[in-house]
């Protein structure tokens, strides 16, 4: 029999744990050619998941768990799990169920049509505000234009199915920010995407918000493409030129007809303007050396305090 590896962070979902566990196991009774494990990754989480995962470990066999020392972030638990996962094929999804387990046998059907990787392309329902739409469909589309990466519009869901051979080429990255999304378009091998719609989440809060959909495109984009340098340094080269043109044109029709230069206003709004421009461009490259900072030092990208397996 193949088996197949469920990996799921789990944070704050202790009214979550029971129900994914149960909806996974009745998808998996009607895949009678195919054994499952699922390995939750407790992301230090400060409800009792722990405890609910001990719980459940203890009456299943099927449930493994991971506890990190501390709170590490999504990436890296989805990381981890697949670093101690052993199936021929690797599922990674969330724990609050707006991943649908019952998608789960098509994306073992394309698997077993021969593809490597089988991502999902993620719809919104109707209840979901318009805001919420436009701003992850602009996520998207920017994180495409700016980096070397081309995420399908909706495509850079978490959940997806990876071949053991893919996983195995996860497992050898070593980078400080993950972005997983990213590495598994960039990795290639044989793709395809499946399309479903997001549901409700069952239980707790996410605390996915938009400061963190913003930072998560930085961490994207500065991940896979240098382009944000090429853009300051064109900006730099841009407003020189516009700066020495302009004002270059007015010293000179100042002279020729001898009118005063009082200068403070104009002279106050050229500081302003050409110093946010240095201090973004200044932030682009610390975002960038922040990153080499953090990655020479090769801390692990999470510490495991207990696993039951």
């Amino acid at each position: 029999m193949k088996k197949i590896s469920i990996v799921i962070p789990a944070h704050n979902e202790e009214g979550n744990i029971a129900l994914v566990h149960e909806k996974i196991s009745q998808v998996f009774s009607g895949l009678s050619d195919y054994d499952f494990e699922i390995i939750f990754v407790n992301d230090g989480s400060r409800d009792h998941t722990q405890q609910r995962l001990e719980e459940l470990s203890k009456k299943y066999a099927e449930v493994k768990f991971i506890e990190f020392s501390r709170n590490f972030g999504h990436q890296p638990a989805v990381k981890a799990g697949m670093d101690h996962a052993h199936g021929n094929a690797v599922i990674s999804m969330d724990g609050d169920l707006q991943h649908p387990p019952e998608l789960i046998p098509e994306m073992i059907r394309k698997w077993e049509e021969g593809y490597d990787i089988v991502f999902t392309v993620r719809k919104y329902p109707k209840e979901i505000s318009l805001f919420k739409r436009k701003t992850s469909d602009f996520f998207y589309k920017i994180l495409s234009k700016m980096s070397d990466v081309n995420l399908t519009k909706g495509g850079g869901s978490d959940f997806r199915l990876m071949d053991a051979n893919a996983v195995e080429v996860m497992r050898t990255f070593n980078e400080d920010d993950l972005f997983l999304r990213g590495l598994t378009s960039w990795m290639g091998f044989k793709q395809t995407g499946i399309e479903f719609t997001a549901n409700e989440r069952l239980s707790g809060q996410s605390s996915y918000n938009l400061k963190k959909m913003i930072t998560f495109a930085f961490t994207g984009i500065t991940a896979f493409s240098v382009k944000p340098l090429y853009i300051a340094a064109y900006l730099g080269f841009l407003f020189s030129g516009l700066s020495v043109v302009g004002y270059g044109i007015y010293v000179i029709h100042s002279f020729i007809t001898k009118t005063e230069i009082s200068g403070w206003a104009s002279l106050i709004m050229t500081i302003v303007f050409f110093g946010g421009l240095q201090l973004i461009i200044l932030g682009i490259i610390g975002i960038y050396l922040g990153k080499i900072f953090k990655q020479v030092k090769e801390r692990p990208n999470y510490i495991i305090k207990n696993k039951n397996f």
